[in-house]
């Protein structure tokens, strides 16, 4: 079965999570991908652990699979021509060097263009091309804070608290995918590539969201809530008489329905309560009535009434019972392959479920440099001579 971006060629130069995670996604819709490390060290997540796996850091492991390794020493003369010779025969390439770093290589997007004028030339950096903060450095921690994530995340009296995963970095490879996606379109049509600018802090400020607009039609920073929601009431987690369970009520009609299957047909007809406005501004004494009434069922009692009558609930699961859930077991999303020193690699699966051209996870995570003899002698037609040269030299 064809796969959706079968052909399509892309030079991963990034390291870290954004933009190996968004040439990740596009490996996994069938393009070959090439990813270039630093010589003898590569890219730095493959140290960044415990835990490792037969030496292999998990982190590595979970946004690098479906590509192809070359090392390569950038600061020799000879390393940069071979990344210029990739770029040349690529459709997309991937950097998240500091600015500038690249084009004192010679491999900027003003450099590779008059010789590939249809590359999508996709750079991830902290704060973007453009503006005072162009030059600093940026990590998804202190992106996580400037962006304003963590002044509305954690509990109302705590300090401000990032979100348990790097969340600007995952965001910015999204939105660095989507924007390469419509650059492949807009080429079928011109013919010109492009050049994409993404910042980890425009990404950060994109997933504001409802949040960010309460703010700008208010003037006010909008507070901490916790596990709660600032405009709907319940939608939280609550204890029960054995954990915790979330209950997501997005509606009135829910309400009701959840309230009349519980055993409790006053609260909705409660003026204070009746209506998700009114319960919004009257959380406090709905939450404390609903906290007591909680703990006098377990967690599956709970679960098990609200799926009965339609209401949207859910277990508060650790991440590895999350790889045991029946349903995300049935959508795939544990993926099992062999590694050629992890044995059986066990990846999460793609959220992308194509009917005609699905995604196929065919390459596990490459070992640092695996694939350098196979690019340079297939790809660029180097000897096995060149390539002994290359490596004895330190080139690769």
């Amino acid at each position: 079965m064809p796969r959706a971006l079968q052909g399509l060629k892309v030079l991963d130069m990034s390291r870290q999570l954004a933009g190996p995670g968004c040439a990740m996604m596009l490996g996994d819709l069938g393009a070959d991908v090439i990813k270039i490390e630093r010589a003898g060290v590569g890219d730095e997540t493959r140290a960044w652990g415990p835990p490792f796996v037969n030496g292999e850091s998990a982190y590595f492991l979970c946004t690098n699979r479906n590509k192809r390794s070359l090392t390569l020493n950038l600061k020799d003369d000879r390393g940069a021509a071979i990344a210029r010779r990739l770029a040349e025969q690529s459709d997309v390439m991937i950097e998240n060097f500091r600015i500038g770093r690249l084009t004192e290589m010679g491999l900027g997007y003003e450099d590779l263009k008059p010789k590939n004028p249809g590359l999508i030339y996709c750079s991830i950096s902290g704060f973007g091309h453009t503006g005072p903060d162009q030059n600093l450095p940026g990590y998804d921690f202190m992106i996580q804070a400037r962006g304003g994530f963590m002044s509305i995340t954690g509990e109302p009296e705590g300090h401000p608290t990032k979100v348990g995963v790097a969340i600007a970095d995952i965001a910015a490879g999204l939105f660095s995918n989507s924007a390469i996606l419509a650059a492949l379109y807009a080429r079928e049509k011109t013919g010109r590539g492009q050049h994409i600018d993404t910042a980890l802090l425009d990404a950060q400020i994109a997933l504001l969201a409802n949040v960010g607009s309460s703010a700008l039609c208010t003037g006010e920073p909008p507070q901490r809530y916790g596990n709660a929601h600032p405009n709907v009431v319940p939608y939280q987690t609550f204890p029960t008489a054995d954990g915790h369970f979330a209950l997501a009520i997005g509606n009135d009609g829910q309400w009701t329905r959840f309230c009349q299957a519980a055993g409790k047909p006053e609260w909705p007809k409660d003026a204070r309560f009746s209506t998700n406005p009114q319960r919004v501004v009257n959380r406090d004494a709905l939450i404390d009535l609903m906290i007591d009434f909680f703990k006098g069922k377990t967690t599956s009692e709970w679960l098990a009434l609200c799926a009965e009558n339609d209401v949207p609930a859910g277990p508060v699961n650790t991440v590895d019972k999350v790889f045991e859930d029946p349903q995300a077991l049935a959508r795939g999303m544990l993926v099992e392959m062999d590694h050629p020193t992890v044995g059986t690699a066990r990846l999460a699966g793609s959220p992308m479920n194509l009917s005609e051209t699905p995604v196929e996870i065919r390459r596990p995570p490459p070992l640092l440099g695996e694939h350098t003899d196979e690019i340079l002698t297939e790809q660029l037609g180097c000897t096995v001579e060149e390539v002994d040269t290359l490596r004895r030299d330190g080139v690769v």
